[in-house]
């Protein structure tokens, strides 16, 4: 995330934070494709020109929304145990996924980044591989635990366990029973 440190009247960095708090709720609001920058600007009380400068595009604003927000409200902490991990982490994401603004502005983003090629490729380097490293830490515990084998495929296992979140919510099912029932069903299939 660019960090900005302040203009000389030091109104920059709370500018910044306006606008990114009013593109999160915008695009809630309204829905991704109507949500524009020149809206964005308006409800921030900043001119136009002042989001160009920092960001590219009304993406590269919402991006940085889910950035924020994955980064305050997805880490994991470690609960001492596989099973204790994977509840969390199922309960978590789920919550963000349909209780937090920013995670429906990640689901959008995550459709955006399908459809728009260049955009696709911003959103991986800038935060999918972020979120996927975040989401593989509580298994990379339970292998330092001994919880799980040496040799086990994290990626595969990461994708087995929050994959099928991510798509409920995609499709309108998820909910916390939901979570519930699929992290019970991916602890048993470990054993």
């Amino acid at each position: 995330m660019v960090v900005h440190t302040g203009n000389r009247y030091g109104r920059s960095e709370e500018a910044r934070r306006n606008v990114l708090q009013e593109a999160d709720d915008l695009v809630v609001a309204v829905g991704l494709e109507a949500t524009t920058i020149e809206e964005i600007a308006r409800r921030a009380g900043v001119a136009k020109q002042t989001i160009y400068r920092w960001w590219r595009d009304k993406n590269a604003v919402l991006l940085d929304v889910v950035i924020r927000d994955t980064e305050l409200k997805l880490d994991l902490p470690d609960t001492g145990s596989l099973p204790g991990d994977v509840t969390q982490m199922c309960a978590n994401l789920t919550d963000f996924l349909i209780h937090d603004d920013a995670g429906a502005v990640l689901l959008s983003l995550r459709a955006q980044a399908i459809t728009n090629r260049a955009f696709g490729e911003v959103f991986r380097t800038r935060f999918w591989q972020g979120q996927v490293a975040r989401e593989q830490e509580p298994l990379r515990r339970a292998v330092g635990r001994r919880e799980l084998p040496d040799d086990t495929d994290i990626d595969h296992l990461r994708l087995r366990i929050v994959g099928p979140l991510y798509a409920a919510a995609e499709e309108g099912l998820l909910d916390r029973g939901f979570a519930r029932e699929h992290s019970r069903a991916v602890l048993a299939a470990l054993g």
